[in-house]
């Protein structure tokens, strides 16, 4: 539940912002009326996310085997990938992105603002079927996926809403900041999880490697509502085996340096001063 939360609260309030720049630039500009294909873009969006999503949970449900292994490994290695990109690139565009969407809505005539807004939130909606469907195979079960995943969802949508009303008070950097460390986490067990399905697919079985790190029988590490929410949200596992672990930090180390040094102002610093002089 724990990761479904996280994954829709922040791609939710990533769409959600994204529809109050255009709404709010609508009506900044005295063009509210052309906020009706704003709407229409949108729910065409949600509508085939919502078709494909549950399409490939039915598809992915009926698996077993080495076709199972493979896929999910495929999917987790595919969402590890799609996650660190999404962060990096958020935090590269955060700054222009209402800029990039008002100058689109100045360029473009009034029904072609269903396709900004239904190119924005299908790419954010797309990417969160994508991590749900690797959080539904590190948890407990899909219904806490599906729980988790409504409850951030109707946050995100409130937090939208509040942006919208109430322009830039919120917090936005620090929000973004955290969940974003929070999600790296995410992707190092996802990274780890990929390496376990993929070993599992060619029966590799033998060695040190493949040899559990640590084994925890019973207690809050080992089994119930604690252990789902930090094997969903974080990648841990009761038993899992040295190349996981090494694979979780080969991962984690590297990545969450180059996030928080690049995030840090010391950091920021130095990029502003690597880049070229721009005039205004």
């Amino acid at each position: 539940m724990g990761s479904s939360f996280l994954i829709t609260l922040r791609e939710g309030l990533e769409a959600s912002l994204i529809l109050a720049i255009l709404f709010s630039y609508l009506k900044k500009t005295n063009r509210w009326a052309d906020a009706e294909y704003v709407w229409q873009g949108t729910i065409a969006a949600i509508g085939v996310c919502v078709v494909a999503g549950t399409a490939l949970f039915v598809f992915l449900g009926g698996m077993e085997g080495e076709v199972e292994y493979a896929v999910e490994g495929f999917i987790a290695l595919f969402a590890t990938a799609v996650l660190t990109h999404m962060i990096f690139w958020m935090r590269a565009h955060s700054r222009t992105l209402g800029q990039e969407l008002r100058d689109k809505v100045d360029r473009s005539v009034a029904s072609a603002l269903a396709i900004i807004a239904f190119g924005a939130v299908l790419r954010e909606g797309v990417e969160t079927v994508l991590f749900l469907l690797s959080a539904e195979t590190e948890s407990a079960s899909g219904s806490q996926v599906v729980i988790g995943g409504i409850i951030g969802l109707a946050l995100s949508i409130v937090l939208g809403f509040s942006v919208y009303r109430s322009g830039n008070r919120l917090n936005l950097k620090t929000f973004f900041n955290v969940t974003a460390v929070l999600l790296l986490l995410f992707a190092a067990g996802l990274a780890g999880k990929t390496v376990h399905e993929l070993r599992e697919l060619i029966g590799w079985e033998k060695g040190w490697l493949v040899s559990p790190i640590w084994s925890i029988e019973s207690g809050m590490w080992a089994s119930g509502t604690f252990y789902d929410f930090m094997r969903g949200l974080f990648g841990w596992h009761k038993s899992p085996e040295n190349l996981r672990v090494i694979t979780y930090f080969t991962y984690l180390i590297p990545v969450l340096y180059l996030y928080l040094h690049a995030s840090s102002p010391r950091g920021a610093a130095t990029k502003t001063a690597k880049e070229p002089a721009q005039v205004a």
